[in-house]
């Protein structure tokens, strides 16, 4: 019997710039990106400095600005307690989007993604937004305002956040070495989209290397990028499209569409939120004043880098045990 296992293992490389040399270094212009300081620990914080920045601060500075910002926060959680929480949703008037809206929802990544919890298309508010993600870069949310112009129609901004239109951005992939093969791109949202079980009819085109009985099939590509927001435990927490979000909020949009995806407990949301939602629930469902949208517009609260270019890297290994067991 034929015991077959797949790991896989996602990892982000940095990509040198042509010419980044020793000699070439003064010429890397990087990436503008902006970091929340105060919430991650200072550890986090100066680790993303050192191993990402073109030209790194000092540790000490990096701390005393740091230190800066956790005391605004320290502030926040006064001033500023239940800030996020009962946060509107305001259902989208079918009658000013109706064509907007039933091109949306025949997006098959609308129906199959979003099927776990209860979601609906609403409105929400940016600012009042929790928010996950401790960096944005500045350059990529830059050429997003640039495509949506200084005043977008509601059009815009409706497309922006809910396009059934899914452009692909460019990947690069192939085997490296013996049974793992790797797949690459500049966009972030490459991702693995889990396994999936298949039989020989689906072998189109291909020669079958001999009475296939099986396959296993490891899917990678893009999710569907939709801005997305989580309703829980009374706060909403933007799961998707931050770039997208900040870029709006920056033109002077208050409020956006988005899917709600609505969650009633915490075994819920181990299912549908991020990573990092998941490790700290905490953080964003139960300090008085958790990390905000409007936090990457607040002075003190936030510090920008210029960070080397980075790619996405997926890779795939595949582990194919062969062994014997007791017959029954």
């Amino acid at each position: 019997m034929m015991d077959k296992r797949a790991e896989l293992s996602t990892r982000e490389t940095v990509v040198p710039a042509p010419g980044s040399g020793a000699a070439a270094a003064p010429r890397i212009a990087g990436h503008e990106t902006l970091f929340l300081i105060g919430r991650p620990t200072l550890k986090q914080f100066i680790r993303f400095a050192r191993s990402n920045a073109v030209r790194p601060r000092g540790s000490a500075r990096l701390a005393d600005e740091w230190r800066a910002a956790w005391e605004i926060v320290r502030g926040l959680r006064e001033a500023e307690a239940g800030a996020a929480d009962d946060p509107p949703i305001v259902r989208i008037p079918v009658e000013e989007h109706a064509p907007l809206l039933a091109e949306f929802l025949k997006d098959p990544l609308v129906r199959h993604g979003f099927n776990l919890v209860p979601s609906e298309v609403a409105f929400v508010e940016l600012d009042r937004l929790v928010v996950s993600q401790k960096h944005i870069d500045i350059t990529h949310a830059r050429r997003v305002e640039e495509r949506l112009g200084p005043t977008p129609s509601p059009e815009q901004v409706f497309r922006a956040c809910l396009s059934s239109d899914h452009p692909r951005a460019r990947v690069e992939s192939g085997p490296e070495g013996e049974n793992r093969y790797v797949f690459v791109s500049p966009s972030n949202d490459l991702r693995t989209l889990g396994m999936q079980v298949l039989e020989p009819r689906h072998l189109r085109g291909v020669a079958p290397p001999g009475d296939v009985v099986g396959l296993i099939g490891v899917a990678v590509g893009f999710g569907s990028n939709f801005l997305s927001v989580i309703h829980a435990e009374n706060r909403l927490l933007l799961h998707n499209g931050s770039h997208r979000a900040y870029a709006l909020r920056k033109l002077g949009i208050q409020s956006v569409p988005c899917i709600v995806q609505h969650v009633s407990c915490r075994d819920e949301l181990e299912l549908v939120a991020l990573p990092e939602v998941r490790r700290n629930p905490g953080l964003y469902l139960e300090d008085p004043r958790p990390p905000m949208l409007a936090d990457y517009f607040r002075s003190g609260l936030h510090t920008v880098l210029r960070v080397r270019p980075r790619l996405r890297q997926i890779t795939v290994r595949i582990d194919v045990e062969e062994t014997y067991v007791p017959a029954l």
